[in-house]
């Protein structure tokens, strides 16, 4: 295969496929690579090579790197929401099997630049305990407490990403993503986030005319919600910088998941009971400081979470709406 531009790994999942459509709308050559049928892939661009491939594997991943690459986003990775993540966590640990493998094949193929998508998950979890917490800073990722499983990933290979850049002088870059969404990716299964199992259970209400949906826990527990246009940004902003060091690319707007209920209840004109029941929780509260990102790129996420959910709301209620006609929802 020929030389190009850019390799996404994940290109079949959510963030990975909005990165595509940016990459190519820039003019450049991309190879999309992911292990899902295409027919499962959240968008396929047809402008890009779209290569199905086991990247847990060395020769898939040497193949995504045939020809070479100037720049690699490594987004490829078996993860979810809480829900999925504390119940799989030895899944999301062999995530290291394609993190490693990618690192070797860029390296031996002359990637210019490597960016891997880490998480907030890597994180001390001691530093997550009250709701009203002080926004997390990239420091205290140490000493280590990470999510188990996932998180411990994550962090793992951050550090392995740092070492090939000090041993082997391949240019890695690193962001960890806080809690992103928006349309076109996961909204039902038991992997879907936050944000879009809000939109799904609030139109779902809507549609079916009921008035009470679940919420896990009291409701209480915060974070931050980062609208992929942000995501996409912020990632293509530190993948061409000279910072080395991981970053935080993640809103600082923080909300109570009952909040962001509220704020999806407000978009679809309707108020509900909510019915809080047990479930996976993860940390009690978690945010984004931005004070470093602001400092290395003049730059830092800025749209709304009621702006970002208002067009992740319709997406959903359209895919609901179709599944209950019938008709083929888009995944």
């Amino acid at each position: 295969m020929a030389h190009v531009d850019a390799v996404v790994t994940g290109a079949g999942g959510f963030i990975g496929g909005h990165l595509t459509g940016a990459l190519l709308a820039e003019g450049l050559t991309v190879r999309a690579v992911d292990r899902k049928p295409q027919e499962d892939w959240y968008q396929v661009h047809a402008g890009a090579q779209n290569l199905v491939r086991d990247l847990s594997l060395r020769e898939a991943c040497e193949e995504a790197m045939a020809g070479g690459a100037g720049e690699v986003y490594h987004l490829a990775a078996d993860m979810g929401g809480m829900g999925f993540i504390e119940s799989h966590k030895a899944d999301c640990m062999l995530s290291v099997l394609s993190s490693t493998h990618m690192l070797l094949a860029a390296r031996e193929h002359g990637a210019r630049r490597y960016f891997y998508s880490s998480s907030a998950c890597v994180y001390a979890a001691d530093k997550q305990t009250d709701a009203a917490v002080l926004p997390l800073r990239e420091e205290d990722a140490y000493p280590a407490m990470p999510e188990d499983g996932y998180g411990w990933e994550k962090l793992f290979t951050e550090r392995m990403a740092r070492h090939f850049r000090e041993d082997f002088g391949l240019a890695t870059r690193t962001g960890r993503y806080h809690n992103v969404y928006g349309p076109y990716g996961t909204w039902d299964g038991g992997r879907e986030k936050a944000p879009a199992a809000a939109c799904r259970k609030v139109a779902t209400a809507v549609l079916t005319g009921s008035d009470e949906i679940e919420i896990w826990g009291d409701g209480e527990q915060t974070r931050s919600f980062t609208f992929i246009d942000d995501c996409v940004t912020g990632t293509l902003r530190l993948a061409r910088s000279e910072v080395t060091e991981p970053l935080n690319i993640g809103s600082d707007q923080l909300v109570t998941v009952n909040q962001l209920y509220a704020l999806v209840e407000e978009i679809a004109g309707v108020r509900l009971r909510h019915r809080h029941v047990p479930g996976p929780l993860g940390v009690r509260g978690r945010n984004s400081d931005n004070t470093r990102i602001v400092k290395e790129l003049d730059w830092a996420p800025s749209v709304p979470l009621l702006t970002g959910l208002e067009k992740t709301y319709r997406w959903v209620h359209d895919q609901v709406r179709a599944r209950r006609d019938g008709r083929p929802h888009q995944r």
